[in-house]
């Protein structure tokens, strides 16, 4: 049977270990801040992103990979099994370009190459890729691989909330006036990542009571659901608070290891310091 060889973006938050255990591919993502290109988990980190985003003249630009990144990265995972077949999972479209330049890639190998919209981002996208790769690791043909990254899709949710309005500012989503007035009232915002794999504003209130009021809710929507399989907490620059928030998860699912992990400059750039996100598989 055909191997099945797995390649993601750097938004996936993947841990070192899940990459080396399942033989991932990673395409990094590109980054440019006051003329300066990065490379995501190459030329600069998550932690050192945030520090730059903080100090820098203008908002970060993020960028999909060049074509051929992907086309480097489907000749690495072809290496070792050069009769391979390839799955490529991508954040979502709704967010980055991403997944088109993994497709246009495809045509530079003479391997068989899937695309797939995760329709997640950061560790949600993770889960969809960690599905898939651990049917390929087992053998699996191309069909069950895709099934599995479409349960997975289906069964992955994202809530965010963010305390500054600046960076959606600077990026074109609300007015230099909606922004200030939105500041001086100190208008927080909840929000989440739908079925198209867009972010939707679902709350918006002043104060700190309201994201509190905003985890609060997302938690109860938690325990609706029969099983929790995976959950992440992924941050922007507030470590304290993303560890508090893992750890009154685990109080309710003692059995899952939570990753918190410091979210991806595509994500940071959107939300800007201070964004918190919780992130779960669950069925």
């Amino acid at each position: 049977m055909t191997k099945v060889k797995i390649v993601t973006d750097s938004s996936a938050r993947l841990t070192e270990q899940e990459l080396k255990d399942f033989d991932i591919q990673v395409v990094p993502l590109s980054v440019e801040i006051d003329g300066t290109i990065y490379q995501d988990g190459v030329s600069i980190s998550s932690d050192k992103f945030l520090e730059l985003m903080a100090e820098s003249k203008e908002l970060p630009h993020t960028s999909q990979p060049s074509i051929g990144a992907f086309q480097e990265a489907y000749e690495k995972a072809l290496a070792s099994d050069p009769d391979a077949e390839i799955l490529s999972l991508h954040i979502s479209s709704g967010l980055s370009g991403t997944v088109n330049a993994a497709q246009q890639a495809t045509a530079l190998v003479k391997n068989k190459v899937e695309t797939f919209d995760t329709r997640q981002a950061d560790r949600a996208e993770a889960f969809v890729v960690l599905a898939a790769a651990r049917v390929a690791k087992n053998g699996g043909s191309m069909e069950e691989v895709l099934e599995a990254a479409e349960k997975a899709r289906k069964d992955s949710y994202i809530y965010l909330s963010f305390r500054t309005l600046d960076n959606m500012v600077a990026g074109g989503r609300l007015s230099k006036t909606q922004g200030l007035i939105g500041n001086i009232l100190n208008i927080k915002v909840g929000a989440f990542v739908d079925r198209e794999g867009k972010v939707d504003v679902a709350v918006k209130g002043r104060g700190m009571k309201t994201l509190n009021k905003f985890n609060d809710d997302v938690i109860e929507k938690m325990k609706g659901f029969k099983r929790m399989k995976s959950i992440g907490v992924s941050h922007a620059g507030i470590p304290e608070e993303a560890q508090a928030m893992a750890d009154r998860l685990n109080e309710i699912w003692p059995d899952i290891d939570i990753l918190v992990s410091v979210t991806n400059p595509l994500i940071s750039t959107h939300t800007g310091l201070g964004a918190l996100a919780i992130l779960f598989e669950a069925e």
